[in-house]
């Protein structure tokens, strides 16, 4: 799906979908847990769609009836040798290999996309310490045996996805575990969303200043009704298109939440955007816009939105610690600044970041951007296009159903212009 994107202004208010995130976490806990469990999930993606379907293959009995969805508990079932198709849900795939190595399963996993290019090597490296047999270094693979309990080591800035599936995975085995971390860690608000995650189920997780302490042998408790929370990575794109020269209200968001992303909302307000926070979301409008600096350690999924609010504001923004970004979905660094620089913006890509220096010079007649397969490049493109005024077209566009299948709809709604051929 090739998609045309208009020069338009978004307004008005919007609800935002259920966090990707959360959702991952929830389901995966339910799939756990001593009960069944019923889950409020508002808006369904590909990604979800992976870890439930790997979460069946496992043993689950899921049931989506609407917004909601029922789990029973994989220990219901007696499966032993299991193929997981994760798709290109690194989520799925690095929280659920701990998980299938705990559990004891016999497993073929497999990936697609840039998904076996994704490293995954550091932690099953630490998984064949501890008994799990695999010969791989990448998806697809196939492991066997199960782990024990012992003293786990990870660097905190390669991916917080690891220490989640052990955090997951440990408190199931044998034996006390210590999750040793041998740098700082990056993304921790995924990591507190999962540290949320386990409290809500009733497992213990004492955190350390070299990590995490994990007593083996815990059961998770289902609290059989649950609802995840709004998706802030998502919000962030509609926070942006606000404050670039819109008016947007956010709604379905929690001002407490772990989320690392609801970060946005403070970085647009030293962009210079109008912000208001409301009882259940935020209000976001345009303002006189000044490149900043933005360290993104902490906030790596936020890079893509945030080139579009720099390439709108006035002088330069530079995003560092971002060098992560070069092994998600596509290289996205590199697929932002030359998305940017077709739309006529002057961008320098680093080797750990970017630089982009405000304002565009407008090409000549319509423009063609790849979208690299990857969600977050066509959401911020569409809105760096409709903000900047230029007419582009957005080749395969559908990418977007990886974390917002509805993402159009509702650009549409808000006033975008955005026709598919």
């Amino acid at each position: 799906m090739n998609i045309k994107i208009g020069k338009s202004t978004l307004k008005g208010n919007i609800k935002v979908i259920s966090s990707k995130s959360d959702a991952h976490r929830l389901l995966i806990a339910a799939a756990l847990a001593d009960v069944p469990t019923k889950i409020l999930v508002e808006g369904w993606s590909n990604d979800i769609e992976a870890t439930k379907n790997c979460l069946e293959a496992l043993g689950c009995n899921i049931v989506r009836s609407g917004d909601t969805v029922e789990v029973s508990p994989l220990w219901e079932s007696q499966t032993k040798d299991v193929v997981l198709d994760c798709v290109e849900s690194g989520s799925t795939l690095r929280f659920l290999l701990p998980i299938v190595a705990a559990l004891g399963k016999h497993a073929i996993i497999e990936g697609r996309g840039r998904l076996p290019e994704r490293p995954i090597d550091v932690l099953l490296d630490e998984l064949r310490k501890y008994g799990c047999q695999v010969k791989e270094n990448a998806v697809p693979l196939e492991m066997s045996g199960g782990i024990t309990g012992g003293i786990y080591t990870l660097p905190g800035n390669i991916s917080s996805q690891y220490i989640t599936g052990l955090l997951f995975a440990l408190p199931l085995v044998q034996g006390n575990s210590e999750i040793r971390l041998s740098t700082k860690i990056e993304s921790r608000g995924y990591i507190d969303m999962t540290l949320e995650t386990l409290a809500t189920y009733g497992i213990e997780i004492e955190e350390r200043e070299w990590g995490f302490s994990i007593k083996g042998g815990q059961v998770y408790h289902s609290p059989k009704e649950i609802s995840s929370e709004g998706d802030w990575s998502g919000a962030a794109f509609w926070v942006v298109a606000g404050g670039v020269g819109g008016d947007i209200t956010c709604t379905g968001l929690r001002k407490d939440s772990c989320q690392g992303d609801k970060e946005i909302v403070s970085l647009m307000e030293q962009f210079g955007a109008k912000v208001h926070w409301e009882d259940d979301g935020v209000h976001i409008c345009g303002g006189a816009l000044k490149g900043i600096r933005i360290d993104a350690a902490q906030i790596p999924d936020l890079v893509p939105i945030l080139c579009t609010a720099g390439a709108l504001a006035k002088g330069e923004t530079l995003i560092y610690n971002a060098g992560r970004l070069r092994i998600k979905e596509s290289d996205r660094l590199k697929a932002m600044a030359e998305g940017l620089q077709k739309l006529g913006v002057k961008v320098t890509e680093q080797a750990e970041g970017i630089l982009i220096e405000g304002g565009n010079v407008p090409p000549m007649g319509e423009v063609v951007l790849d979208s690299y397969d990857d969600h977050r490049i066509v959401m911020a493109l569409a809105v760096a296009a409709a903000a900047l005024g230029v007419e582009a077209t957005i080749e395969r566009a559908e990418a977007v159903s990886k974390s917002y299948p509805t993402f159009f709809a509702e650009f549409i709604r808000l006033g975008g212009v955005a026709d598919v051929f």
